[in-house]
């Protein structure tokens, strides 16, 4: 199988710092365009170009989107810390952006190659903004791989995925485009693939500048699981859907109709996955419902490791 082409779209985020690193050892990186969302736009860039200077990668980082389309910017520092990044020591970042058109870089993307992924793993702001403005790359692209939205509870409401509910309009119009392919890597997918203290103590014995950076990410990850959740081990949301474009032998889809409720007091950001038996509703969406996590988990960390 021929490596697939990709724009990473993220909003690093402890897990979009881990996707960065695996797409960039699975995948041919074409972009990494960066949104608002974990942490505010010059932050999450910053963030982004922080990665790609430790591991040493050569790969054109784009500033995008620094608010969602209609509902005002809101981020996660309970998660991912005020920088996106708390944890480690962090060191001065000395790359700076291509750009600070995203968008574009997305439009031009998909037009100048035919089997292009795009793979969001934040708020869908810049996705839905290159659509809006260019609606023939739909037909464009191999197909959309996101990380977002849940068949089942939220998290950051009862209801809803923090990416969906951030940007909700953003996302109504990545799942109505009628694109070849949108998979969906939500939080019932994966919350089955998780990294705990073992992972940690063997990125941490390994040494080298980037498995113990991550290591430094994955002891500020853990600790707010433990403390929200009291669990000892924390999902890697973001990797799932570069290994949905790298790897989609290891997931279990379902074919569904989904949309998102971009207005409800209630139910902002919520994917509403039509499973009803023998509905005629069109599917519109891959659903990842399970994955093969014992050797998910095996690929990301060799991919951290391999930088060591």
């Amino acid at each position: 199988m021929a490596t697939p082409k990709i724009i990473l779209d993220c909003d690093p985020g402890h897990d979009d710092a881990v996707a960065i690193l695996l797409a960039a050892r699975q995948c041919d990186v074409l972009a990494i365009t960066t949104v608002s969302g974990n942490a505010p736009l010059e932050m999450t860039t910053a963030n982004a170009l922080l990665m790609c200077q430790l591991a040493g990668l050569d790969l054109p980082v784009h500033a995008g989107a620094d608010r969602p389309l209609l509902v005002p910017a809101a981020h996660a520092p309970r998660a991912h810390g005020a920088t996106g990044l708390d944890g480690p020591p962090r060191p001065d970042v000395h790359l700076e952006a291509a750009s600070n058109d995203a968008v574009d870089v997305i439009i031009n993307t998909a037009r100048a190659h035919d089997d292009v992924w795009l793979v969001p793993v934040g708020p869908l702001t810049n996705v839905a903004l290159a659509i809006r403005q260019a609606p023939d790359i739909v037909e464009r692209v191999a197909g959309i791989s996101l990380m977002g939205g849940a068949v089942g509870p939220g998290n950051v409401t009862p209801t809803a995925e923090f990416n969906i509910w951030a940007d909700p309009h953003a996302a109504q119009i990545v799942f109505a485009t009628g694109a070849p392919l949108v998979r969906m890597a939500g939080l019932n997918l994966t919350h089955q693939l998780c990294v705990g203290p073992s992972e940690t103590a063997a990125l941490r014995a390994q040494g080298g500048i980037v498995p113990e950076f991550v290591a430094g990410l994955f002891d500020f990850y853990l600790a707010g699981y433990r403390e929200r959740a009291g669990l000892d081990a924390a999902p890697m949301h973001d990797p799932c859907a570069v290994l949905a474009v790298t790897h989609p032998e290891l997931f279990t889809f379902g074919a569904r109709h989904v949309e998102v409720e971009t207005s409800g007091d209630v139910t902002r950001g919520m994917t509403v996955a039509d499973e009803r038996p023998g509905t005629d509703a069109t599917p519109n969406c891959e659903v990842a419902y399970s994955i093969d996590a014992a050797t998910a988990l095996e690929l990301i960390v060799d991919a951290i490791r391999s930088y060591g």
